[in-house]
This record gives C-alpha cells, sequence and structure tokens, in this order.
C-alpha cells in the first residue's frame, strides 16, 4: 500500500485487488490450515495458518499502514496483545505504567509482579511519570487518554525521555484510535489496541492489534506469537478488515455525538464532574446521588447497559462493578476512580435521541 495515500483512502480501500487469480474485490476468505508446496525446498510464502494466513496478512498490512508503522500482528484479543507485547521483555524488568488503566490490564499487571517475572510502579499524573523515569526503568506503559478517568498524556515527550534513559515505550491507542493518534510517529516503540473496540467498531469480533516499525522488536513479537498461537482466525479477520472501513467515519459521528451529549452532561444538576478529553466517543461522569445509580442504568432505553465500547451502539458502562472490578477499592478510590463515576461509548445514533435518554434517566 503506497505510503502517500491518506487515512482515509488507506481505510476505504482495505483489503481490495489483493487477490491476483480471480481480481475479486475484497481479501478473499482463506480457512486453509495448510498450504502445499510447489515443490521440494519450495514454499509459496505460506505454510501454516497460525504462522502466517493470506486473509490475516492482508488485515496485517492494513493495520500497520493506519498507524505508520513497518509491521503488524493481529492477535485473538486486545488482552492477548497486551500479553505478547510483554513476552518480549526480560524478566525482572522494571515497568512504569500510569495509575488509571483498564482493569484487565491491571489484573494482568499484578498476576505479573505476584509471580516476581516483572517489577510494576505506577504514575497518577504525567509530570509524577517524568519524576519516576529514571535509568532504572525498562519499560514505559501508557494508554492516553486513560480509562476511564480520561486523562491525556504527552506521548512525544514521554517517548523522548524514555528513550533518554533507555526504556522501551508502549502506548495503548484504543481510545483514540489512528483516527485522532498515531503513537509511533510520536516515538513510540510499541502501539497495541483491543481492536475489538473502536477499529472493529460493531461489537461482532474479538480481536487485537499490535504495530510497531522497529524490525528487531517485530522479530520478537512474531516469534513469540507464531509459539504461543494467539492469532486472529481467518473470519475475524475478514470482519476487521470490513470494520476499519468505516472507522473514520464513526469516529466523527461519535465525536460529534458526545460532544453534544457532554454539553448536556455538564449542564445536568444530577451530575457534579464530567471527564471528556474534547473528542473521540468515551465519556465518564460523575453523578451527585450515588444510590441512584441502578435506577439511572435500569430506565435507560437507548443505551444498553454492558461492558466494552467503541461500536456503533451506545453503550453505558459502571466501571466499579464492571471493566474495573479487579482493581482493589481502596487503589481506585486513591486517584479519582470513585462509585460514583459511569463510563459512556458514545455510538452513531441521533444525538438528540442519546441526550433525551440520559435526561429521561438521570431526572427519573
Amino acid at each position: 500500500m503506497s505510503e502517500n495515500l491518506k487515512l482515509n483512502t488507506i481505510l476505504a480501500q482495505a483489503g481490495i485487488k489483493n487477490d491476483k487469480t480471480t481480481g475479486a474485490l475484497t481479501t478473499p476468505l482463506h480457512f486453509a490450515t495448510t498450504y502445499q508446496h510447489p515443490e521440494f525446498g519450495q514454499s509459496t510464502g505460506y505454510d501454516y495458518t497460525r504462522t502466517k494466513n493470506p486473509t490475516r496478512a492482508s488485515l496485517e498490512e492494513t493495520l500497520a499502514a493506519i498507524e505508520s508503522a513497518d509491521y503488524a500482528l493481529a492477535t485473538s484479543s486486545g488482552m492477548s496483545a497486551i500479553v505478547l507485547a510483554f513476552s518480549i521483555f526480560p524478566a525482572g524488568s522494571k515497568v512504569l505504567a500510569v495509575r488509571d488503566l483498564y482493569g484487565g490490564s491491571f489484573r494482568w499487571f499484578n498476576q505479573l509482579e505476584q509471580e516476581g517475572r516483572f517489577h510494576f510502579s505506577y504514575a497518577r499524573s504525567e509530570e509524577e511519570l517524568l519524576t519516576e523515569l529514571t535509568d532504572q526503568v525498562d519499560v514505559v506503559y501508557i494508554e492516553t487518554p486513560t480509562n476511564p478517568l480520561m486523562v491525556e498524556f504527552d506521548i512525544a515527550r514521554i517517548a523522548k525521555a524514555a528513550h533518554e534513559n533507555g526504556a522501551t515505550v508502549v502506548v495503548d491507542n484504543t481510545f483514540y484510535s489512528p483516527i485522532y493518534q498515531r503513537p509511533l510517529e510520536d516515538g513510540a516503540d510499541i502501539v497495541l489496541h483491543s481492536a475489538t473496540k473502536y477499529l472493529g467498531g460493531h461489537n461482532d469480533v474479538l480481536a487485537g492489534a499490535i504495530m510497531t516499525s522497529d524490525a528487531k522488536i517485530y522479530e520478537k513479537l512474531f516469534y513469540q506469537l507464531n509459539t504461543t498461537g494467539a492469532v486472529l482466525s481467518p473470519f475475524d479477520s475478514y470482519m476487521l478488515l470490513r470494520g476499519l472501513k468505516t472507522l473514520s467515519l464513526r469516529m466523527e459521528r461519535s465525536t460529534q455525538n458526545a460532544l453534544a451529549v457532554v454539553e448536556f452532561l455538564k449542564k445536568s444538576a444530577a451530575v457534579k464532574e464530567v471527564l471528556y478529553p474534547g473528542k473521540g466517543g468515551m465519556i465518564s461522569f460523575k453523578v451527585v446521588d450515588e444510590s441512584k445509580i441502578p435506577d439511572l442504568l435500569n430506565n435507560l432505553k437507548i443505551f444498553t447497559f454492558a461492558e466494552s465500547l467503541g461500536g456503533v451502539e451506545s453503550l453505558i458502562t459502571y466501571p466499579a462493578t464492571q471493566t474495573h472490578a479487579d482493581i482493589p477499592v481502596e487503589v481506585r478510590h486513591s486517584y479519582g476512580l470513585t462509585d460514583d463515576l459511569l463510563r459512556l461509548s458514545i455510538g452513531i445514533e441521533d444525538s438528540r435521541d442519546l441526550v433525551t435518554d440520559l435526561q429521561s434517566a438521570l431526572e427519573a
């Protein structure tokens, strides 16, 4: 795919014109698990589908292009992408991470620490992170904006400081997607996604993605993925390619809707704080009366009370009992993830209907 193409063109053209045999417009689904060798000592480039699959290869080409990366790997879930990223670092590595994290990431990090495989420290703010970023740190891990407090971190500033201290920078770009942020362009070494979310966009495919432009890092990632086998299936690769085609349109509409919802929430007497970074479809807010949260969730008609995010349908999540339940209460409360907080994933419905739905539930 040409390096000169703009992002919207890359997305719209995802997976097309790859089948030279038939001229099929979209990438065909290749279900085969093994491939014939033309002759002894020869290969078509495909030997066994865990190692390489034509449908997945087409997806990975697109994933690399949208993150300005030289390499990409598609994995079986967002968590498998995180596990893959950490598999390339030696035991005993010291990791400096942002404090406000997805609960599943924290659960994995906590397990690694308990097993003595890695040492973790956490920073609540960018300034605190930069202060703690010494030459003793091996890996810097950030979500930006964070989940669910929506705090943004300056990737370029952090990457510069990390590299000066010999650390590798890993960025979870799930919330913003390449539409609003491309971490590798800002100096990150590895970028990853829960592709289940915005990249897929329809709440119908479980997938992860990991991208890099460092050949040595890629070789380690590829070896680990081929060895452990947490690859994305051909069908899910096809579905993710299909979802990517509308990523830009969906992100733009979600942002427009989110801005309208934020405007309403800031005026609502039932809401005491709104957390929104200014773009994207993710909003968190804190209610005045925490005891009314069950009724609020039960009274919503358009918003669906469910985990996950990034689909065309608007969702509402209660992090305390859902996405962040594995984080101890005292830890969550210490950095502001309190039990009065709700998280919204804004979809592509009419913003007026979303506002009306929230207003009815908040005022019930």
